[in-house]
């Protein structure tokens, strides 16, 4: 091998690397889950729609064995060839299966055997993925992993009914749910509906349910910006909801009178009418503010009908996530599953795949209804804005709540406000005497490569400078840092710089990224948590200059904000102190919050640093037109215009520019752009202060400077700001 070959080789062998240890974290996640309980608790099953904590642990073992090692790892030897038929699911084509009522009489093999079962087959995956494995193995890696992500929420969910069984009402884990605040009057925000496309679009993995991506017409409607809550489900109930037949569909009335139901699944009425739920740390008294949870469809459709609302189809929930109007929707992902009024069927050009995999989804698209959001107990990262779930419309086990909705009149439609959107941004700045764009709409996925790239390039010192400085003083930061606390991360882009506070913080339990782009969040919040399976990453898709709420995860711990990169530049003076009052607001009281900051310096050392000789600064400038092409129809053309960064002393500031080569007319939203030789469009500012005008900015924030380090030439500084 020539010394050529080393880096290939070492790529290689990274990504070998890469991929072994995200196939290990979700398989050691199961174990952790099943860790606390006992051979016991393992083996039994509480109903026949719930199955085995060791059932759940064998049969994701079974899906890798007899999906993947039994016909693409040459020699597999099966571990117990007895095991095809005690922990098949479903997969008819595979073969005969015990009965899912009967799987707790399965007391062999024991909870022990289950566990080297799953030890063997790990052994073996690891062989096949270290031997370049071809497409359709990766396709079915995916698949397997997202299968046992599943079984993990499924664990949570039977052992949740299992231990509400049992007189002792024992607790999974010590930690109880925090608790929470009287929730605000819901908003209901108006959506414009018309033509909008939903299900997957890709890259990544996605179910075949998700997919193909179609068109679907909505009517302008309005949604919930929050989840029912208990407090709001017990006015339900004082009011004769579960006794009053006009609300309920007639299968749920029959249901109703059937199985008894007065509350919902797992709440207790106690000793003077109050009410306690089974949770999975035991349980607890019922709380007013938490959203509902473990109620079936058929007690969703009710509220809704009490409450004189709907529930929203699952066009309308996934138009609305993914809507800029959408940001303001609270709960949409990782607080409980919500019910839509959607039958679970097939999208226009769904086809089955071929073979026993084929089975996974299509076969269920019958008598069940679609939810959409994951709950608390669904993996990080398992879900998205397409994800479909589904469940019979009586199920009421799994971790289910209800978001409401409604029509617009058509007065509401003539006079609901449109959210700021990108186009009507677009059009205010370049139609404007000085031509502007904000900065924010440089970072859709390419934008975001082309920052990174920037980073790495010679002439851009903040990012090494910056990087050396927080590698230097990380311990120090660190210090700071409560056990069991947050991390909110605003813009964080590729989390990269990220990763220098990660390693010195092991107290963090929490990690909260906020950023713009929903395809730069995604894919670094899933190489944050493979490379830290024991840290909570929530990440929240928003305009971090707006974000007005902290995920779940993040709400009621100590809480440190981060926000590298002289970022805080990007604002204006006034802005930027606005900006920080904003972030003390959502940080709450006693955060700290650790910001990037460039000082002032040379005109010599900070325009090449954004006018670098490759031109990768010109492509990331020129790249928001690139946007405004494909995402809003304009016809920019991108070579009639040049990069210009210029020094502005007097500002304090450095400026991007896209400067009109030529008198020129381009289009957008049937207006006419026009622009003159030498007319610049002015798409950046970047501020740089001097160390005490940032201290006395932050200060008329509302902060306190605790902590500041500056770096040698060029200067660079970190400020730890206290609330």
């Amino acid at each position: 091998m020539s010394p050529d070959d080393t880096p290939a080789r070492e790529a290689s062998e990274a990504r070998v690397i890469a991929l072994v240890d995200r196939y290990l974290a979700v398989r050691r996640r199961t174990e952790a889950l099943a860790r606390p309980l006992s051979a016991e608790d393992q083996g039994a099953q509480s109903m026949p729609d719930a199955s085995p904590v060791k059932w759940h642990r064998a049969h994701t073992a079974w899906f890798f064995e007899t999906f993947l090692l039994t016909p693409f790892l040459s020699g597999y030897q099966m571990f117990d060839p007895s095991f095809g038929y005690l922990f098949n699911s479903y997969y008819e084509a595979v073969g005969p299966r015990q009965p899912r009522p009967q799987r707790g009489l399965i007391t062999r093999p024991s909870a022990e055997e289950v566990g080297a079962y799953r030890a063997h087959v790990d052994a073996a995956m690891v062989r096949l993925l270290t031997t370049s494995p071809t497409a359709e193995v990766m396709a079915r890696l995916d698949l397997g992993l997202a299968h046992e992500e599943q079984h993990q929420e499924l664990i949570l969910m039977d052992l949740l009914h299992l231990f509400a069984q049992s007189p002792l009402q024992p607790a999974y884990c010590d930690d109880p749910p925090a608790a929470r605040p009287t929730a605000a009057q819901a908003r209901y925000l108006a959506f414009e509906g018309g033509l909008v496309e939903i299900g997957d679009d890709g890259p990544g993995f996605a179910f075949d349910n998700e997919r193909p991506r179609h068109r679907v017409f909505l009517q302008p409607y309005r949604l919930s910006d929050r989840l029912v809550t208990n407090g709001e489900w017990l006015a339900f109930m004082d009011d004769g909801g579960y006794r009053r037949p006009e609300l309920w569909l007639s299968d749920g009335w029959a249901t109703v009178a059937e199985e008894g139901w007065d509350a919902p699944l797992y709440w207790r009425r106690e000793e003077g009418a109050t009410w306690s739920v089974m949770t999975l740390s035991g349980r607890r008294p019922v709380d007013p503010g938490a959203p509902v949870g473990h109620v079936s469809y058929y007690e969703a459709a009710a509220f809704a009908a009490w409450a004189g609302r709907r529930l929203p189809t699952e066009a309308e929930w996934e138009a609305a996530v993914r809507a800029p109007e959408g940001r303001a929707l609270d709960q949409a992902i990782g607080e409980t599953w919500q019910w839509t009024a959607s039958p679970y069927v097939a999208y226009p050009g769904f086809k089955p795949g071929a073979g026993a995999l084929g089975e996974y989804n299509g076969k269920f698209m019958i008598n069940q209804m679609v939810l959409r959001g994951g709950a608390a107990e669904t993996p990080p990262g398992h879900t998205r804005p397409s994800y479909r779930n589904f469940f019979h419309p009586r199920q009421r086990w799994a971790f289910t709540g209800v978001r409401l909705a409604d029509d617009m009149s058509p007065m509401e439609r003539e006079t609901a406000a449109p959210a700021s959107t990108f186009l009507e941004d677009a059009l205010a700045g370049l139609t404007a005497e000085r031509k502007t764009l904000p900065a924010k709409y440089f970072y859709d996925a390419e934008g975001s490569r082309l920052f990174e790239a920037i980073c790495e390039l010679p002439e851009y010192y903040p990012t090494r400078t910056e990087t050396a400085l927080l590698r230097r003083i990380a311990p120090e930061i660190a210090a700071r840092v409560m056990e069991g606390a947050a991390l909110v991360e605003f813009g964080s882009g590729a989390s990269t710089k990220t990763r220098i506070l990660l390693d010195a913080m092991p107290q963090l339990a929490v990690y909260a990224p906020i950023d713009i782009s929903q395809s730069a969040l995604d894919e670094a919040s899933a190489a944050i948590r493979r490379d830290y399976p024991a840290l909570i990453v929530a990440p929240l898709v928003d305009d971090f200059t707006h974000a007005f709420r902290l995920p779940a995860s993040a709400r009621g711990r100590p809480v440190t904000g981060f926000f590298p990169g002289s970022t805080i530049g990007n604002f204006a003076p006034d802005d930027a102190e606005a900006f920080l009052r904003g972030a003390h607001a959502l940080l709450g009281e006693g955060a700290m919050f650790v910001v990037g900051v460039d000082i002032a310096k040379s005109p010599g050392v900070l325009v090449p640093a954004y006018d670098d000789a490759q031109g990768v600064t010109a492509a990331f400038n020129k790249n928001v037109l690139v946007r405004i092409n494909r995402e809003l129809g304009g016809d920019f053309d991108l070579h009639a215009f040049d990069h210009r960064a210029v020094w502005n002393a007097d500002e304090s500031r450095m400026e991007m520019h896209l400067v009109s080569k030529t008198d020129q007319v381009a289009h957008l939203a049937g207006r006419e752009i026009r622009l003159k030789a030498g007319e610049t469009i002015h798409t950046e500012n970047s501020y740089k202060y001097a160390p005490e005008a940032f201290v006395e900015l932050a200060r008329r924030a509302g902060w306190k400077v605790a902590a500041r380090w500056i770096s040698d030439s060029p200067s660079f500084g970190v400020f730890a700001l206290a609330g």
